[in-house]
């Protein structure tokens, strides 16, 4: 299907070192690099991978930006969750079309912008109201008014507790995580997933604890490393830097409505 670039829309600009430039197309601008400039009206109207020449001949190419290159350059206040995890959170809170999660700690927007383009009905609690706007902003930057329609960000503290009732799955990207705890038992439903994502290894042990105390079970930590390799003829071997460690995923599900639940099933030894 012909979707031809528009006025307005993002596109990744790359030239001919593989070097990425995120830019929004305007028919009265001009994007200039040390290469030289060009006008935007000659991507407009043009298919993904057409090429244009800079005043000094230099070539770029068009695309429009995957998730992972908007997440990566994006305007940010706070450090986004990369996209190494962002799979793995849909993975563990098994997102689906039209499941009500609730989102605290929302920053930049950036995990926000992976739940609401997997269907997901997302309300955000973000304590600063600049972090709230700015991941609103994103939203609707990438994903358009229509998929923003379904986010919603409230300027408030989840430590002091969570309005929605019945949620499906609740994902946190916070200092102290086993805080909410306890309001997950009450704001999800029985079933329901809870994924929290911690640098600290330290947070992980104090929210495992809590999570031990509570009606959660199943709970399960997990660190994604991500190596790429340097493939060149014969040429073949790990790259000498990867994206190593940026934080833990932390998952747990709520307990169904049975009294005591395995906690009470279990043998103490």
């Amino acid at each position: 299907m012909s979707r031809p670039l528009r006025h307005g829309e993002l596109v990744i600009l790359v030239d001919s070192k593989g070097r990425q430039y995120l830019v929004t197309l305007d028919e009265d601008a001009q994007f200039h690099s040390h290469t030289g400039y060009f006008d935007h009206a000659e991507l407009i109207g043009q298919e993904e991978g057409a090429t244009v020449r800079s005043s000094t001949g230099a070539r770029y190419t068009v695309m429009r930006p995957t998730l992972a290159d908007f997440v990566l350059r994006m305007p940010r206040g706070a450090q986004v969750i990369y996209p190494k995890d962002l799979g793995a959170i849909l993975v563990l809170a098994d997102i689906f079309p039209g499941a009500r999660v609730l989102e605290a700690g929302v920053g930049s927007g950036a995990c926000s912008l992976a739940l609401v383009r997997a269907g997901a009905e997302v309300v955000g609690y973000e304590i600063r109201p600049e972090f709230a706007q700015r991941a609103r902003a994103n939203v609707a930057t990438y994903l358009g008014e229509a998929a923003s329609a379904r986010f919603r960000v409230h300027e408030r503290d989840i430590y002091a507790g969570i309005d929605e009732r019945g949620l499906d799955r609740l994902v946190l990207d916070l200092p102290e995580p086993w805080l909410v705890v306890k309001h997950a038992e009450v704001a999800l439903r029985p079933g329901g997933i809870f994924v929290a994502y911690t640098p600290s290894i330290t947070q992980v042990a104090q929210l495992r604890e809590s999570l031990a105390e509570s009606c959660f079970e199943l709970a399960e930590t997990v660190e994604v490393l991500a190596r790429t390799w340097h493939v060149e003829g014969q040429a073949v071997r790990p790259d000498h830097r990867m994206v190593a460690h940026t934080g833990f995923l932390t998952s747990a599900r709520l307990l169904g409505p049975v009294p005591g639940g395995l906690k009470a099933a279990r043998v103490p030894r």
